[in-house]
């Protein structure tokens, strides 16, 4: 059964959807069946992987207002053989407002995947950001988030409002939802902030913390004008042997995970 991740931060330019793009391209790679879910109604995520709004007809809004399943709206295949996505279009942002008189406003996303998450072995969903009722779905979809946390000044103060909210998501609608990883970006081993910012998270996160940082690296920066991942634009770059690293360290912590589950 998949493991459901959700890629979050309220703060934008961040590496959140060079993340997400660029993760489960790292991960199809690995034959891990993967599924991207562009829940950002900027689109990014869906053009990053070099879809354009005339490949498809139906999207992730109209799987949160009931319109169509995911079986109907994602689209296969996408530059590699495990790679599937849930695109979107801007008229997600209108599921904020139409979803807030429904009683189920907050497990849509949950009940929509629910069939197909045992065809894959991680889903992940690029979430706005911002903290309305769309993250609310896709926090409450998610076994875990995954933080993407930049390495800059306010980068660990920025992140109480989003813990702030997976607490408020823990205690009502998904208990069991964690933190699970945080992914250091924009690593530059020259300044003395990152170092620091780095060594914050790592004191505050501990093991969470992925032992591979993301670097400014331009490739990676130049990739989504393309339309590819990383590892189809340059797969030489250091940005694409960053997630391809992150994606073996995200491989082998579910594996462990699951591991030690059985052996409770």
């Amino acid at each position: 059964m998949a493991r459901i991740l959700a890629i979050a931060n309220q703060k934008g330019g961040v590496g959140k959807t060079t993340t997400a793009v660029n993760l489960a391209a790292s991960l199809a790679v690995a034959e891990q069946r993967t599924l991207l879910i562009d829940a950002d109604p900027q689109g990014n995520a869906t053009s990053g992987c070099g879809i354009s709004r005339d490949d498809f007809s139906m999207d992730c809004y109209d799987v949160l207002m009931g319109g169509a399943s995911v079986d109907q709206a994602l689209i296969r295949n996408v530059q590699f053989r495990h790679l599937d996505v849930l695109p979107t279009t801007p008229e997600l942002s209108g599921a904020e407002v139409e979803l807030v008189n429904t009683e189920d406003r907050g497990t849509r996303m949950r009940d929509a995947l629910a069939p197909i998450r045992d065809r894959y072995d991680f889903i992940l969903i690029d979430c706005p950001p911002s903290l309305g009722l769309i993250t609310l779905n896709m926090l409450v979809a998610a076994d875990a988030i995954l933080i993407p946390l930049q390495c800059e000044y306010y980068a660990l103060e920025g992140l109480s409002q989003l813990l702030g909210t997976v607490q408020r998501v823990q205690d009502s609608l998904n208990p069991a939802l964690e933190v699970d990883s945080v992914l250091l970006t924009m690593y530059d081993a020259r300044l003395n902030l990152s170092r620091q910012v780095a060594a914050d998270a790592r004191g505050h996160f501990g093991d969470k913390v992925f032992t591979t940082v993301i670097p400014r690296n331009i490739r990676l920066a130049e990739a989504p004008s393309f339309g590819k991942p990383i590892v189809v634009y340059d797969v030489s770059s250091v940005g694409a042997q960053a997630y391809m690293a992150v994606a073996r360290e995200l491989i082998d912590r579910t594996a462990a995970a699951s591991t030690a589950a059985e052996d409770a």
